[in-house]
């Protein structure tokens, strides 16, 4: 049996960003010192007139990217998720959402699969942040397919937009001849009766398998994959949800604001149901790692497949 193709979702933006380029000359990409990182040194090196480093002050790339943003130009202002949306909060939130700027944002090494570098760069607040701005389109997607098709959607949407890639490589799983990726519309990956799986970004193939050690138990999950955080597809969440009357959630972020919050937000006011959110449990990550930290904090398939047996 061959092995599964994997590649982190960061990779797959500076690829994505090299391909939009040579099809748009008005896209220009900035970082702030880590286009290695980032993966948008691909960029530079296809197209070093239109990157811009803007050295270790990513409040001010900010800046930048709204200003290009006022010219006509679409920037990809690009940085860990940490300082994108952490240190950078009051720029994205006063230069770009207030005036409503078309500014994408490549945020990468979201979670706590960045692993090693510890909790002063594991972002797992980014998506809470993000949602909070007025107007802001929030994308987390789940491989490389998917994250390649979701630079281009943030190219062509009017607006800002805030797209959250990983730094550990993730298993391709949409790779299918009807694969379609649209802002706001999750995808239904297996259908199911006694239960829906709603997870985002690293964590839908975890999903997948733990609902396949679920089915070996007689549960029948159904599994969505949500891309789009905000606008959410609340049509396909709350179908789901009356179809099978219990939801879990799952995601590499905290169970405080993110992908759980926004699911539940919608459900308590048009279709209460019983919720149980996965996530990181309101704490602080550690360094080590990528893939033990994963099973640390419960979110590969085995600790999905325990909890989800645990509470129904």
């Amino acid at each position: 049996m061959s092995e599964v193709k994997k590649i982190a979702t960061r990779e797959s933006y500076g690829n994505a960003l090299v391909a939009l380029g040579e099809k748009y000359d008005n896209l220009v990409v900035l970082d702030a010192d880590l286009a290695g990182a980032t993966k948008t040194g691909i960029f530079k090196k296809a197209y070093p007139d239109r990157h811009i480093d803007c050295g270790i002050a990513e409040s001010n790339m900010m800046g930048i990217a709204a200003g290009l943003a006022t010219s006509g130009k679409v920037p990809f202002a690009s940085s860990f998720a940490m300082f994108a949306a952490g240190r950078a909060y009051e720029q994205v939130r006063n230069s770009i959402g207030y005036p409503h700027l078309n500014v994408k944002i490549g945020a990468t090494h979201a979670g706590i699969s960045v692993g090693e570098d510890g909790a002063t760069h594991q972002c797992n607040e980014d998506i809470a942040l993000m949602r909070t701005i007025p107007g802001m389109v929030v994308i987390n997607p789940s491989d490389d397919v998917e994250a390649k098709a979701a630079v281009e959607a943030a190219y062509k949407h009017e607006g800002p937009v805030y797209l959250r890639f990983g730094r550990l490589a993730v298993p391709v799983i949409n790779d299918r001849p009807d694969y379609k990726f649209e802002l706001g519309k999750g995808v239904l990956l297996k259908e199911g009766k006694d239960l829906t799986i709603i997870a985002t970004g690293l964590c839908v193939n975890e999903s997948l398998e733990a609902a396949k050690l679920l089915a070996a138990d007689g549960i029948n999950a159904e599994v969505i994959n949500i891309h789009t955080i905000k606008p959410l597809d609340e049509d396909m969440v709350l179908s789901s949800a009356k179809k099978t009357g219990k939801v879990v959630t799952v995601e590499e972020h905290s169970v405080i604001g993110g992908l759980g919050s926004a699911v539940c937000d919608v459900l308590s006011e048009k279709a209460p149901t019983p919720v149980k959110k996965i996530g990181i449990m309101d704490t602080f990550g550690e360094s080590g790692p990528a893939k033990e930290l994963i099973v640390k904090y419960g979110l590969d398939s085995e600790s999905i497949y325990r909890n989800i047996k645990a509470w129904m």
